[in-house]
């Protein structure tokens, strides 16, 4: 594994609409990037059971989770000719409307970066210890199940 340093990907509460534009806004001066790629996760009000999702509560096992983000990060970035990679996700309740995960990958094409996105998103679901408790309109929850 390198040195580099551990970044942390998690945000208390939902991601700010302001936040992202700021985030793509600071891109703007880096004019070798021909290709951004960004990914907003959002908390659905879903139907489960008759019953409707008012918001998700996201926990995770943050250490175990950032070292295997790291590594994800590391492997992404061997494998795609990136400029810039940036991962935020979610902790706490996150209300059904609010992001709760934004990827954003950079790159002089936008293929790679299209790719790279789409590989983040599907690792972060399937790999890292993150869980949701969907909450429901009455008060009641569920364990969330990625499909």
């Amino acid at each position: 594994m390198s040195e580099k340093k551990i970044k942390n990907i998690f945000v208390t509460g939902s991601i700010a609409p302001e936040f992202i534009a700021k985030s793509i806004s600071n891109h703007s001066p880096k004019t070798s990037i021909g290709g951004h790629s960004i990914f907003l996760g959002q908390v659905r009000k879903d139907e489960v059971d008759g019953k409707l999702v008012s918001a998700v509560e996201y926990t995770a096992f943050e250490e175990l989770a950032l070292t295997k983000m790291h590594e994800i990060r590391e492997a992404i970035f061997s494998k795609y000719p990136l400029s810039c990679l940036h991962v935020h996700h979610s902790l706490g309740d996150i209300k059904a409307g609010e992001i709760c995960l934004f990827v954003f990958t950079s790159s002089k094409h936008r293929k790679p970066a299209i790719e790279a996105c789409n590989e983040l998103v599907e690792r972060i679901k399937a790999e890292l210890p993150i869980w949701g408790k969907e909450i429901f309109t009455d008060e009641t929850h569920q364990w969330k199940e990625n499909s």
